[in-house]
């Protein structure tokens, strides 16, 4: 886990389906994925164009580039204005705010395929996919069993109100969506966009805990899983990540694509990025001839 989240008593969890479910949610995800399906009623190349962009935009500089390997791991440093920037990307994903996703990431470090792990395959694959999310409190909610694990974010105003009100950047994207391009764009830059979004994120949860290979002994489940990555910009190589955390870098060789370390490296040559950390079990000369 980053050093940033120091070991804390696992937050225990019903981790089935004894749970109420959380209806908010569900009506929220069902609405999501009626609106998916009727983008391809109103299709077009620019409706498509837009929603490829924001898909770039929410899931790899905002989910991989922002919230995870930036926020949750600390794999490098940047000025804070662009650290709140990639944040504002990662509401627009609708995975819910900063506090809440980084603390629930970090406690799955803490506890990977464990007691206390929030979404493990352990208890079934669709649990790891979306079970836990549509049951219990929601995960997208800043609740005091969270902040704990989240002590660097908690110093700063902007992230508690992106996780107070981390849909508003998305609701004002529609607007603009269905004002400059009508019913197609907004279809399909939220709707379409944010659902195959959401399923690419949860495949990290559930598809690399059960399917794919692994290059370290991690005593977890986490596999590397090349077509997750392609989904997600780099975050299928799990099992790499699980080994060093804390590594700004997934993909350790040049055929393992990882979209989101080649965002970091653009911000490294504009001077945006710096302290990257690396895979400490591979030495750097053996990561660039690996990567050659």
């Amino acid at each position: 886990m980053s050093s940033t989240a120091p070991a804390r008593p696992v937050v225990e969890r019903d981790r089935t389906f004894t749970q109420p479910a959380n209806w908010i949610t569900i009506t929220v995800f069902i609405a999501l994925h009626v609106g998916a399906v009727a983008a391809f009623f109103y299709f077009s190349w620019s409706a498509l164009a837009v929603a490829v962009a924001l898909w770039f935009i929410a899931g790899s500089l905002g989910i991989g580039m922002g919230y995870h390997r930036l926020l949750t791991h600390r794999g490098y440093k940047t000025p804070i204005w662009m650290e709140y920037f990639l944040t504002l990307c990662g509401t627009l994903a609708l995975e819910g705010g900063p506090i809440a996703w980084v603390a629930t990431h970090r406690i799955h470090h803490q506890s990977t395929d464990k007691p206390g792990d929030p979404h493990s395959p352990i208890d079934g694959g669709f649990w790891a996919h979306m079970g836990w999310i549509i049951t219990g409190n929601s995960v997208h909610s800043m609740t005091t069993e969270l902040l704990p694990y989240v002590p660097d974010l908690r110093k700063h105003r902007f992230h508690h109100w992106m996780t107070k009100g981390h849909w508003v950047p998305a609701v004002f994207v529609g607007i603009g969506l269905y004002y400059w391009g009508g019913l197609p764009f907004l279809l399909w830059g939220i709707f379409l966009r944010t659902v195959v979004g959401h399923h690419a994120t949860w495949l990290v949860n559930s598809a690399t805990h059960m399917w794919g290979t692994q290059r370290f002994i991690t005593g977890d489940l986490s596999r590397n899983s090349m077509w997750v990555a392609l989904l997600t910009f780099g975050e299928g190589w799990h099992n790499n990540h699980h080994a060093a955390p804390q590594a700004a870098r997934h993909g350790l060789t040049w055929w393992e694509v990882d979209i989101n370390w080649y965002g970091i490296c653009v911000l490294r040559a504009l001077g945006l990025a710096k302290d990257i950390k690396l895979n400490k079990l591979v030495p750097a000369n053996e990561q660039e001839r690996m990567a050659a």
